[in-house]
């Protein structure tokens, strides 16, 4: 064959290539279909025959695009449950391909280094998966990229600096949330068409590169949440056109640029949590777009720019600083301290928290009628706290602790009718309490403690009933405690010890739990608290009375956890009372006549033991209902008909075995001690030397998360058993964190532990990581709950509080009105910018609510929304939650 025709036959080669027929991708598509896992959302992607006009073949199948002449250009499949990987996707055989969208779904492995191929592509959004692996080097080939969001993944390695030099047209780069690792390469700067770049929750060291000044088409820049070091390049400023940067949580040092003042299109400056020093640019004031400055937990000096001057600043905070000098007179007519979450209230903070502040607090602050959020705690305020402070009419939250301020608390404070915390201790306030606080209509806390206030307590305080923390310590009060606290059944904690206090304690089960140290130092109190003296022979008797009639729950044998008998057989459990005893093998035992199964066994233990172990034929994997980590759950029906969940744990070994066991018993304490219908039901436990379970009743449909990833399911799943089941969390997460005490925090609220039974009721169940609230310890502990529920501030810091519990169940509520987990919603609401519209959030699998329904969806989306505010104290209680969910 000559040279000639071996050129043309590459020629035609080389064609046929480039241009795939639609057979082809059809069978790529096919192909890579048979090798996902969960194919319902691919059901039209079905074999057939590729017409002339394309009436039919892979151009009408879900997700896919075509371009006149047959050829795929699009492939658009988020949420769409996909599970797998990408290695049996020929990309050769998409040369038209332009954009590829899998994003949201659960695809794992290494994206490939064939898709490289893809040269016309212009969007990849693989984000929101499980991708692992480094990131190709391949994509350098994608020369026509405008848009990559690989964000949300689990991809690794450094950042090749050859990737960005031949992006020139890339607009959007999302790569957050991974685990890259390495500098950011100073080929960065090469992007100049780009105007997002958002790098942040990585393992990003070294310094920012000077060249990210020639990204002078930057919109937004996030490198938040890395180990960046070394100064803030002023080569900022030329970023003329940012709205948004964001810096926090790194290890920068060195002073806030003054060139930062020529981003005059700046909205958004954060740069809390590093060690910046210096003064604060002047600058910034001149910055007539700046919405939102956040300064906090650096060691910034001087005094504070004239902020809010000309820009309309909603949040401003700078707390943990050395700033000097007064509150600027700027603030004090901004009255533009306002942020709008989705459709929820407005927002507005301002937080000068623990620098060196001086002076009073201006009166002119209480025109600030929107504004939520006010802390200026520990600081060197002085004079009165003026009367206008009644204007803020939608404060939520007012901490004034630890400064100078003194003179009476002026009664125009009950006028801030939203306030959920009061803190004024640590202060030199005299006179007396004003009763205008107990107009307060949500007050989780009120805190007056270490100042001078004299009189009595005004009863009028007593109408606080959803009031969870009150501190009057410290101070010169008389007289005794209101009979009205008997109705404060929210109360968690008290403190009203150093105090002139004398008379009975309420008789209510808060306070006849309470600790004696809560009352210590008064004059002459008296009451059924262990240490204090009784008030008369009849409260005692009432006394005893109450601590006989206590639950008990008492388990005769071999120590537990200690040393396990060889074959010794160790079962508890609990009566639908809560009342039990048993004694060991050769002992016949006593319940109580409950009509609960295992008072028809008589408590056997031995017996119930041989029969979960028949039921299950000695836990066989064909019983086996469920699986994590560390245990199984199997299916177990008794002799007499009753049917049990059964959780096995697994034998470990050394430390793994240690938390193991911690697990299983801290889940035996938890339950032990507590009883609600919207929580799963526990009968018993069993330690064995080959064996050990937990038995709970079983619950008919298995976790809320099955049933939502479950399209045929999900349809039985109308609006109103949505809204029930909600209701029904709530109502659980209510009782253990304000009816239980102490109060019980569960620390991995999720889909995959809320079950449903035949009826659709909610119970929250697996409590192996719950958390008794105590509040003498300070209540930290090791990183605990599911991804995607975790509550932001436990990535640094591992105290445990029910706010914890409340952000993880606005994630949930959230997922059950939109049938998946919300994880995009979430992370737009960061930018507070924005407006939610319902029918976005609804799960198209079911037709629009009616009338009747849409208020109570709205509401549930209303109280989840404000259950995921970034500020842990700015949530509100599950009980308010609850009871504003039994209204709608």
């Amino acid at each position: 064959m000559s040279i000639t025709s071996l050129a043309l036959l590459a020629c035609y080669l080389l064609s046929f290539n480039v241009e795939a027929t639609p057979n082809f991708e059809a069978e790529a598509l096919l192909r890579w279909k048979e090798s996902l896992g969960n194919q319902t959302s691919l059901q039209s992607w079905t074999p057939g025959k590729i017409n002339e006009s394309l009436t039919t073949g892979q151009c009408m199948w879900f997700g896919i695009t075509c371009n006149m002449a047959g050829s795929v250009t699009e492939i658009s499949l988020p949420s769409a449950r996909l599970r797998g990987n990408l290695s049996s996707l020929d990309f050769s055989s998409f040369p038209s391909l332009v954009s590829l969208n899998l994003s949201c779904n659960l695809l794992t492995g290494p994206i490939p280094f064939q898709i490289g191929t893809l040269s016309r592509l212009t969007h990849l959004n693989l984000s929101m998966n499980f991708h692992s692996g480094n990131l190709a080097l391949s994509l350098a080939n994608l020369t026509n990229l405008s848009l990559l969001y690989m964000g949300n993944n689990l991809i690794s390695g450094e950042l090749d600096p050859r990737l960005f030099s031949n992006w020139s047209r890339l607009e959007f780069l999302e790569l957050q949330n991974n685990n890259f690792t390495g500098v950011i390469p100073s080929q960065i700067g090469l992007l100049t068409n780009l105007k997002e770049l958002a790098l942040m929750n990585n393992h990003i060291f070294g310094s920012i590169p000077p060249e990210i000044g020639n990204l002078i088409n930057l919109d937004g820049l996030a490198l938040s949440g890395n180990h960046l070091m070394g100064p803030i390049p002023p080569s900022l400023g030329n970023l003329s056109k940012v709205t948004v940067v964001y810096l926090h949580q790194n290890r920068l040092s060195g002073p806030l640029p003054q060139t930062i003042q020529n981003a005059k299109n700046l909205k958004d400056l954060r740069v809390f949590k590093n060690q910046l020093s210096g003064p604060v640019p002047q600058g910034l004031a001149n910055l007539s777009s700046l919405e939102n400055l956040q300064l906090n937990e650096n060691n910034f000096s001087g005094h504070l720019p004239p902020v809010c001057q000309k820009a309309p600043l909603r949040v401003f905070t700078a707390f943990s600083n050395n700033l000097s000098g007064p509150i600027p007179k700027s603030l004090r007519n901004c009255k533009s301290l306002t942020s709008e979450l989705g459709k929820l209230n407005q927002l507005g903070l301002i937080d000068l928290s623990s620098n060196q502040i001086v002076g009073e607090i201006p009166k002119e602050l209480g025109r600030l009628s929107k504004l939520i959020f006010l802390h200026l705690r520990d600081n060197q305020i002085s004079g009165q706290l003026p009367p206008e402070i009644g204007g803020l009419s939608n404060l939520e939250d007012l901490d004034l602790s630890a400064n100078r301020l003194s003179g009476q608390i002026p009664e125009q404070v009950g006028d801030c009718s939203r306030l959920r915390n009061l803190c004024l201790s640590k202060n030199y306030f005299n006179g007396t309490i004003p009763h205008t606080i107990g107009d307060l209509a949500h007050p989780g806390l009120l805190d007056l403690s270490q100042n001078r206030l004299t009189g009595d307590i005004p009863p009028q305080l007593g109408s606080l009933i959803m009031l969870e923390y009150l501190n009057l310590s410290h101070n010169v009060l008389s007289g005794s405690i209101p009979s009205l606290f008997n109705q404060m059944t929210g109360l968690t904690s008290i403190d009203l010890s150093y105090n002139e206090l004398e008379g009975p304690l309420p008789d209510n089960d808060f306070f006849r739990h309470a600790n004696l140290t809560a009352f210590s130092n008064n004059k002459d109190l008296c009451g059924i608290v262990e240490g204090l003296r009784p008030c008369n022979v009849t409260s005692l008797e009432n006394g005893a009375h109450g601590i006989a009639g206590r639950k008990v729950f008492i388990i005769v044998g071999a120590c537990l956890f200690g040393m396990l008998l060889s074959f010794a057989i160790l079962v508890g459990f609990l009566t639908l009372s809560g009342r039990a005893e048993f004694k060991s093998n050769s002992k016949e035992a006593t319940t109580s006549n409950s009509g609960n199964i295992f008072s028809v066994l008589n408590f056997d233990g031995k017996i119930v033991y041989e029969d979960i172990i028949t039921a299950t034929n000695d836990f066989d994997d064909m019983y086996c209902i469920g699986m994590g980590g560390t245990a199984r759950v199997y299916k177990a029906q008794m002799p007499i008909g009753h049917i049990l969940a059964i959780k096995r744990v697994r034998c470990l070994e050394g430390e793994e075995e240690e938390e193991m066991v911690e697990t299983f018993k801290n889940e035996i304490r938890v339950l032990s001690d507590i009883r609600h219908r919207n929580i799963v039901k526990f009968y018993g436990f069993c330690s064995h030397g080959q064996h050990k379970f937990l038995i709970y009743d079983y619950i008919e449909r298995g976790s809320l998360a099955n049933v939502l990833s479950n399209d045929e399911e999900v349809q039985k799943l109308d609006w109103s058993k949505r809204v029930d089941i909600v209701r029904d969390i709530a109502n659980a997460l209510s009782y253990m964190h304000h009816d239980c005490t102490p109060p019980i925090i569960h620390r991995d609220i999720s889909s995959k532990n809320v079950l449903l039974n035949s009826e659709f009721e909610a119970c929250i169940s697996d409590f192996g990581t719950a958390r008794f609230l105590k509040p003498e310890s300070s209540n930290w502990t090791a990183m605990a709950g599911t991804y995607g529920y975790v509550a932001p501030e436990l990535a640094y810091t591992m105290r445990v509080t029910q706010k914890s519990d409340v952000y993880s169940f606005g994630v949930l509520a959230l997922e059950v009105i939109m049938g998946k987990h919300p994880a995009e919603l979430i992370s737009s609401l960061s930018t507070l910018e924005q407006s939610i519209e319902l029918k976005e959030l609804l799960d198209l699998r079911l037709p629009p609510p009616t009338v009747l329904f849409e208020k109570d969806v709205a509401s549930v989306v209303k109280q989840a929304l404000s259950c995921l505010h970034i500020t842990p104290n700015c949530r509100p209680t599950m009980r308010v939650v609850s009871q504003a969910l039994l209204k709608a």
